[in-house]
Formats: C-alpha cells, structure tokens, sequence
C-alpha cells in the first residue's frame, strides 16, 4: 500500500471515531434523542403554549415557587428526586394539592452514564413508588439526571411507562445571575416550548435558590404579556387529553 493511500485511509478512519463520538455524544446528552428511550423536548410549535418545569426538589424553598406560581395561577411541572420526597413529603404533597404536575427525576440524581439496567431501574422504580406514596400520583415523565441517558433505559421506561423530556431551552440558574437566565428563557421561548429550572440543587438540604426565585418572579408576567400560555408537559404534549 503506497503512503497516500494508507494516509487518505487513516484520515477515512479518524472521520469515523469522530462522527461516532459526536452521535454518541448527542444520543447520551441531546434534547431532541430519542436513542436510549422515548422522550420529548417541546410540543406544538402550533399553540401559543409552553411549559415551565423544575428539577432536583422538593426543597425548603419550593414552597416560594408555589407563592409565586399562584399568584399568576400559572401550573408547572415539577421533577422530583425520591430522596428529597422522603425527606419533604409534606411540600412534595403541596405541589400535587396545588395543581401542579410531579415527574420522576429518579432517587438519588446520579450520573446514569456507564450505569447498569439494574441501577437505573432501582432509581426510577423506588421514585416512582415514593412519589405514589407520599402525593397520591403516579408519575408518567421523566427527566433525567443532568439530561444524560443511557443503555438500559429504554426497556426501564417502557416497564414504568414512563416518558422522557429533556428541554428546549435550560435556565442555568445554579451557575448564572438571574438576569442572565432571563434573558436565556425569553431569547429562547417560542410555541411549543419547554424550560428547564431548578427548586433545588440535587440532594442538598435549604439549597440557595434565591437566583431561580428572582428569574420566576420576572419571567412569568414577562411571557404572560407576550401572549403565552403556561400548561403542563402533559397539556403541553397531549393538549387534546
């Protein structure tokens, strides 16, 4: 083999591991990938409707999200972690009495890359049964875990029918000023749309949240002027149902 030929093939290889490592990359962590489970990252672009969720609680402060989500009688969608559930049953409870929505964001929020099926099964699972306990409902979405899906997960969601959502556009708000994560949302919004916040961070407990708390307060009459409807994932996704 002369030494263009071998070099053309090299570079034909290397062109290989990089497009794989780049679908690997998007099917793990992409908002649209539907690789390693069902999922949706965004409804009708067809209704001036969009859905506002949380991550990571209950926390000691979701009952401010609730404060302010009432005023504006705006419903959301609430991804809780199990353990936060055992730990807050009570303002786990006072979500689902509000009128909001609960999801599944598994027990402990690990990591689930390189996790096994069992694993991750045992983390949806046992949220499942706390969340039914502690609310009185059963979840049938689920987010995961900094947005990273997995092997295995597929066949765990179909046996909990569960479905998955990602996002459209995430608020950063553990890392960025409220204004920033502000001008994140609205820049991004548009029928159809699914924002990311957060009502907690992970597992810790009295979390600071005050960031997301100023983003709430500013963004819900910010998008209500503009014409937009908040819903639930479920109203959001099946608005006929």
């Amino acid at each position: 083999m002369d030494a263009q030929r071998r070099r053309r093939l090299e570079m034909a290889a290397g062109a290989g591991v990089c497009a794989s490592a780049a679908f690997m990359a998007w099917a793990v962590r992409g908002r649209s990938s539907g690789v390693f489970g069902p999922s949706v990252w965004r409804g009708s672009r067809d209704r001036r409707a969009i859905a506002l969720t949380f991550d990571d609680g209950p926390s000691e402060q979701t009952p401010e999200i609730l404060k302010i989500l009432n005023s504006y009688s705006v419903p959301a969608t609430f991804f809780q972690c199990g353990a936060n559930v055992e730990r807050l049953p009570d303002v786990a409870r006072a979500v689902h009495d509000a009128g909001h929505a609960i999801g599944n964001h598994s027990f402990s929020h690990p990591m689930f890359s390189f996790e096994r099926q069992r694993f991750i099964e045992r983390e949806l699972r046992l949220t499942q049964e706390i969340i039914e306990h502690r609310t009185g409902t059963r979840p049938v979405w689920f987010r995961a875990p900094y947005g990273v899906r997995w092997f295995g997960l597929s066949r765990v969601q179909r046996r909990l029918r569960l479905t998955g959502v990602t996002w459209t556009v995430i608020g950063y708000d553990w890392k960025l000023k409220a204004d920033a994560v502000v001008r994140r949302l609205a820049g991004g919004v548009s029928n159809g749309a699914i924002l990311c916040l957060h009502d907690g961070r992970e597992l810790r407990a009295n979390p600071d949240i005050g960031v997301t708390l100023e983003s709430v307060r500013r963004l819900v009459p910010l998008l209500l002027d503009q014409g937009y409807k908040f819903e639930t994932i479920g109203r959001l996704i099946c608005p006929n149902n």
